[in-house]
């Protein structure tokens, strides 16, 4: 029941986005401004609050299968997105983030909680995503953005992207368990609150004012991204798991973190940079409807 109600309720917040641009509450620019809000404010207070509550000691036994199932889907898209199908770096970066993404942050922990009863198997993947992916991510899409190239240029954009710098926050916080002042831990939580319903909400609206699923003329690359996100990445999970020596929950739990569906971070991140939003906004509907069959097999399978 609990992991219906966690497809249930963002399936409910994707919906009350797009009757707001169906009845014209929403329109494209206000649609991209919940983004920017999302970006800018309340998704560095969420990586803040999330990351800085890690257990960091946690990560070890499963980091291993949860860095290679995604390291093998982003490769194995974005290898294919360049030299055979041509696309630009931002095409490419957005590509393979919706076909590896995991939406670990918020869905990945309810489902973590009610699948495989123990949260922390979902802490390697938040790791990886947030610390290093992400990151590397946005360096990509600033510079392709030509925002500059040199060394000095991309480390000021490390230090000057919200997203990053809440990253490092938090891991500080969770390396050394300082905790937070209450008169800064309370507002951001405040904030942080709002940035899955206004990401989603977003992308809602954002699904009702552009082409239907399947008309925008990507579906090579959303098939793609989405077989490499609910398929290989499980797969992937499940025979490093293995070959590593994980069973039970730990390796039911990598396979069901590798099957969760792209994270809404991924269309985000399109947005604000204007590249590849077709494929990260059906990217994130097709992984969203298929993840639930997916993770329920692996359930019964390893369970």
């Amino acid at each position: 029941m609990g992991l219906l109600t966690g497809f249930v309720t963002i399936i409910a917040a994707i919906a009350a986005g797009s009757a707001l641009a169906h009845t014209g509450v929403l329109d494209t620019r206000s649609q991209r401004t919940l983004g920017e809000i999302a970006f800018f404010v309340a998704s560095p207070a969420l990586m803040v609050t999330t990351i800085s509550e890690v257990h960091v000691g946690g990560a070890g036994p499963n980091l291993l299968a949860s860095a290679l199932s995604l390291l093998v889907a982003f490769v194995t898209y974005t290898a294919l997105a360049r030299l055979r199908w041509r696309q630009d770096s931002g095409e490419v970066v957005v590509g393979g983030l919706t076909a590896s993404y995991a939406n670990a942050g918020n869905l990945g922990i309810a489902i973590a909680a009610y699948v495989v009863g123990d949260i922390t198997v979902v802490v390697p993947t938040l790791l990886v995503q947030m610390l290093a992916v992400q990151p590397l991510a946005l360096v990509m899409l600033d510079r392709q953005a030509g925002r500059g190239s040199s060394g000095r240029a991309v480390l000021r954009r490390l230090l000057t992207n919200p997203l990053t710098v809440a990253a490092a926050v938090g891991v500080v916080l969770a390396v050394t368990g300082a905790p937070l002042p209450a008169l800064l831990d309370q507002p951001l939580r405040l904030m942080a609150g709002a940035a899955i319903p206004l990401m989603l909400m977003s992308y809602g609206a954002a699904l009702r004012l552009s082409p239907g699923p399947g008309r925008a003329g990507r579906n090579r690359e959303v098939v793609t991204a989405t077989v490499l996100k609910l398929v290989v990445m499980p797969l992937v999970a499940w025979l490093v798991g293995s070959a590593t020596g994980l069973e039970g929950q730990v390796l039911l739990g990598v396979v069901v973190t590798a099957a969760l569906p792209t994270a809404q971070n991924v269309f985000l991140h399109a947005t604000r940079y204007r590249v590849g939003e077709d494929v990260a906004r059906e990217g994130v509907l097709l992984t969203t409807l298929g993840s639930l069959p997916v993770i329920l097999l692996a359930a019964v399978l390893l369970g």
